[in-house]
């Protein structure tokens, strides 16, 4: 059996999901955020659909310049931060357009829109851009937490199986803290390099190695991630 392909969004996100429109104020902003636990929302027009997120990044500014005088350099630099801090409702200090993700992403690809961004959560858009729920950091990290028994099986059963099948002497597979090694003989060097690829894929390894035996032998080959 072929590998279905990694896991994407839409089975490690968020579906309820708290949102705000446009004229949400400044006090009910906060209100929600803090007693949702959250760092941004998404906010909202017509059907669902997101025109941007609102963060306590973009709340800041209204307390770091509420009793100063900035001076004309600090006026240039920061033009963007002080609408902000004169704004009222969700639409004045919103950041727009929002950063968002599909459903159908990858963890992956989801974890560098983060990354190129800066952000902590992304909400999950469909093609229309209507609002179907959010992923975080650690929605994206959960997939560590599969036991090394899990991913023991998939490596067997999804890799080694399809790359070394009938070989007279299988290869092993070892995992302890996501950290997996291959043991075995293998008649075509080659293939260790595609392995080593193949199990890097695998959701929750944190490391790969090989260490082929017998024809062909070339030691040690270490997979971490590329």
């Amino acid at each position: 059996m072929l590998n279905p392909g990694p896991r994407v969004v839409s089975d490690v996100m968020t579906h309820t999901v708290v949102a705000v429109g446009r004229d949400a104020s400044f006090k009910d902003i906060v209100r929600l955020m803090g007693e949702w636990r959250i760092s941004a929302l998404p906010v909202l027009e017509g059907e669902g659909r997101v025109v941007g997120v609102v963060s306590e990044a973009d709340l800041l500014p209204k307390e770091e310049f509420r009793d100063s005088d900035p001076d004309r350099f600090t006026q240039r630099r920061r033009l963007a931060d002080l609408a902000k801090a004169g704004g009222l409702v969700a639409a004045d200090v919103m950041t727009a357009p929002a950063v968002t993700v599909h459903p159908d992403a990858t963890l992956a690809e989801a974890a560098r829109i983060m990354a190129r961004h800066k952000v902590k959560r992304l909400p999950v858009v469909s093609d229309g851009g209507l609002l179907e729920g959010v992923v975080s950091r650690g929605d994206l990290l959960r997939v560590f937490l599969r036991s090394d028994e899990e991913i023991a099986d998939e490596v067997r059963r999804e890799v080694v199986t399809s790359i070394f099948p009938a070989t007279s002497s299988p290869v092993e597979v070892d995992v302890r803290e996501g950290r997996v090694t291959l043991t075995g003989r293998v008649p075509d060097p080659s293939l260790v390099p595609v392995a080593a690829r193949l199990v890097r894929a695998v959701e929750g390894v944190v490391d790969v190695e090989f260490h082929p035996t017998g024809a062909g032998e070339r030691g040690a080959v270490p997979g971490g991630p590329r």
